[in-house]
């Protein structure tokens, strides 16, 4: 029985570095013989290579595709140091002394940093039918290893669902609860496109 992945949403971030470092040696599962990645501007793609070599080499396999932004990284959270200024003294007139704020304010170091950044829903972050569920295996563990974003998905495992949610790196209990859809009171009342006399 097949395994698929029916939801997913994703909002990981790690640093590009730390992707490419994950990919070099990962757990892959045993449906999985490589991984290829593909760097195209600002997007990132980690193609799954297959080991059945009886799959077709026209048919696409599973790819993770993450976006590439910049972000600048501080070596101290500005929000710990308080606001600008917050130490420096007024003068006893009560007016601003320019000079002195400039002296006591202190540039931050800080250095801008390339991310990969695995956002959005299924068909944005785990492209293609082949090999899908192994490569969302993989992506769950790229989810592990970053620091920061959620990782929430539906799967069917062997004909059972499951729910997977994974928060700043770490397994989180999830369960799955179905609702139904409120009815649409007025469907009677719309436009009966497939029998209208003014169609031909």
């Amino acid at each position: 029985m097949t395994s698929r992945v029916y939801r997913l949403h994703s909002t990981l971030e790690l640093p590009l570095e730390d992707a490419y470092d994950f990919f070099e040696d990962p757990d892959l599962p045993p449906e999985i013989a490589d991984v290829d990645i593909t760097r195209r501007n600002n997007t990132l793609i980690v193609s799954a290579v297959a080991k059945d070599d009886s799959m077709s080499k026209y048919t696409p396999t599973a790819q993770l595709k993450a976006s590439v932004t910049e972000n600048r990284v501080y070596e101290e959270d500005p929000e710990e140091m308080g606001p600008p200024g917050a130490a420096s003294t007024g003068s006893a007139g009560g007016g601003p002394q320019w000079g002195t704020l400039e002296e006591e304010e202190e540039e931050i170091e800080s250095e801008l940093v390339e991310y990969a950044c695995f956002k959005g829903d299924r068909e944005t972050v785990l492209q293609n039918t082949a090999l899908q569920y192994a490569m969302f295996e993989v992506l769950c563990e790229v989810a592990k290893v970053a620091e920061k974003g959620t990782l929430t998905a539906i799967a069917a495992v062997d004909g059972e669902l499951q729910a997977v949610r994974i928060v700043d790196g770490e397994e989180h209990p999830a369960s799955i609860n179905v609702v139904e859809d409120p009815a649409d009171e007025d469907e009677e009342e719309g436009v009966n496109w497939r029998d209208n006399e003014f169609i031909s």
